[in-house]
C-alpha cells in the first residue's frame, strides 16, 4: 500500500493550495480528483479570466451559521497575500467594480500557477481517479479503484453540489456523516431565481433587457444589474440576493435606482405633456422595461393628462415593484453552495475535525459562502492554507 503524509482529495481552488502549502513543509502530499483536468472551476470562473480574489474580503461578506468563523483563516491569508503570488508568477490582472479583481489573460494561468508550485512542492498529483472508499485505520485509507494509499492527514477539498455537470456531488458531506460530523442545510447560491408561468407570460416581452437596480431582501440590498430572462431574473444583484432569498420570500425591485421617477415625470409635464407616458419614462429606463412599467401602473396616454396620483402609482410600479420568485435554476447554474460542514464541529485557525484528528475541511465543501465577487476564491485561498500549516 501507497503511503504519503497527507492526501487531499479535490483539485480545485483550496485543495490545491492546502497542497502547496503542506508540500512546502516537506510534507509528502498526494492530491486526488476524479477529474481529467485540475481547477476546472477555476477555468470556467469570470467568463474563462478567473474573478480570483477581492480586494477586500470582511467577514460580513460571508453566509455561514457562525459568521465569525472565517475571520481567523481570512485574516491569516488575505487577498493581498494571494494578490503577490499573483505577480510573482507573472499574471497580469485588472480591478473591475467593487473590488472584483480578474486576469487580463486566461483563467488557465492561476491554475497553471498552482499545479506548478504544487509540482515545486514535490506534490504527486493523481487526475482520473474517483474514490471509491475513505477509511480510519490509525491513519487514513483512501481507495481508488485497484489503488489504495494511506496517510495520517486527510482533506477533503471536493466542494459542494454546483454545477453537477462538472462532477459536482455531495461527497465531502458523505465523508462529514460517515465521521460524525454535522452538515447545516444546503441549497443552491449564486443563482438565479425562475417565476411562475402567469407572471413570466407578462415578463416575456423583457427577456435579455437589462438595468442597474437595487434588489431588496429584508435589511440586504445589493444595487448592481439585473438581467430579465425567459425564465426569471439573473445578474448581479439577482445572483447575490439569492444567497439570503427563502422559498415564499418577496424581493423589493428597483427599475431605476439613482433617478425619483415620480419626481421627473410631474417635472416633464408642463414642457413634453403631449409625449406619451411609457415614452417619458423610457429616458430614465430601457424602453421595454417603461413600457412594461407603465402598463402595470396602469398609465396610459399623454403625460399631460396623468395625475400626481398616477405618477406616484407609477414611481411605486418602478422604485418599489414586489416580485415573489418560486425558485431558482438549482445547483445546474448555481455558482457555489450555500452551507456545508458545520463550522462547530472544525478548528477555526486549522480546519481540522474537533472530534476527528488528522481530517480536515476546506473551501466550498465548509459551511462559509461569501457574495459574488471572488469572496468564494479568496475562502478557498484561505482556508486551504490554514490547513496546509498543519496538515
Amino acid at each position: 500500500m501507497k503511503r504519503v503524509d497527507v492526501i487531499v482529495l479535490g483539485a480545485g481552488a483550496a485543495g490545491m493550495m492546502c497542497a502547496v502549502e503542506a508540500g512546502r513543509r516537506g510534507r509528502r502530499v498526494l492530491v486526488v480528483d476524479h477529474a481529467g483536468k485540475p481547477g476546472e472551476k477555476i477555468r470556467i470562473s469570470g467568463g474563462g479570466r478567473c474573478n480570483f480574489t477581492n480586494r477586500e474580503a470582511p467577514p460580513q461578506r460571508f453566509l455561514s451559521a457562525n459568521p465569525r468563523f472565517a475571520i481567523s483563516a481570512l485574516s491569516r491569508f488575505t487577498p493581498s497575500d494571494f494578490i503577490a503570488r499573483v505577480d510573482a508568477a507573472g499574471i497580469a490582472w485588472h480591478e473591475k467594480t467593487l473590488g472584483q479583481l480578474f486576469c487580463d489573460g486566461s483563467a488557465r494561468q492561476i491554475v497553471g500557477m498552482l499545479t506548478g508550485q504544487m509540482a515545486e512542492a514535490g506534490v504527486e498529483l493523481w487526475l482520473g481517479s474517483p474514490v471509491e472508499q475513505v477509511a480510519r485505520d490509525g491513519g487514513f485509507v483512501v481507495r481508488t479503484g485497484s489503488d489504495a494509499v494511506a496517510a495520517e492527514s486527510l482533506v477533503i477539498a471536493t466542494g459542494g453540489k454546483s454545477i453537477p455537470k462538472m462532477g459536482a456531488t455531495g461527497f465531502a458531506y458523505r465523508v462529514a456523516d460517515q465521521f460524525g460530523l454535522s452538515v447545516t442545510e444546503t441549497r443552491p447560491a449564486l443563482v438565479p431565481l425562475t417565476f411562475a408561468e402567469q407572471e413570466l407570460e407578462r415578463m416575456k416581452p423583457l427577456a435579455g433587457v437589462s438595468v442597474e437596480a437595487r434588489v431588496t431582501h429584508g435589511k440586504v440590498s445589493f444595487e448592481e444589474g439585473l438581467l430579465f430572462t425567459h425564465r426569471g431574473l439573473s445578474g448581479p444583484s439577482i445572483l447575490q440576493i439569492s444567497s439570503y432569498w427563502r422559498e415564499g420570500d418577496t424581493l423589493e425591485v428597483d427599475l431605476a435606482r439613482g433617478y425619483d421617477v415620480a419626481a421627473a415625470l410631474k417635472m416633464a409635464r408642463g414642457e413634453s405633456g403631449r409625449v406619451a407616458v411609457h415614452n417619458a419614462l423610457a429616458r430614465h429606463l430601457p424602453e421595454k422595461v417603461a413600457a412594461f412599467a407603465a402598463a402595470t401602473a396602469g398609465c396610459s396616454g399623454r403625460l399631460a393628462d396623468q395625475s400626481n396620483a398616477a405618477m406616484d402609482r407609477l414611481g411605486e410600479a418602478v422604485h418599489r415593484r414586489r416580485v415573489t420568485p418560486v425558485g431558482s435554476e438549482g445547483y445546474r447554474t448555481a455558482e457555489v453552495t450555500l452551507g456545508g460542514v458545520a463550522t462547530d464541529a472544525l478548528d477555526t485557525r486549522t480546519m481540522q475535525a474537533r472530534s476527528v484528528p488528522g481530517l480536515y475541511f476546506v473551501g466550498e465543501a465548509v459551511d462559509v459562502t461569501g457574495w459574488l465577487g471572488g469572496y468564494n476564491f479568496q475562502w478557498a485561498w484561505s482556508s486551504g492554507w490554514a490547513a496546509g500549516q498543519v496538515a
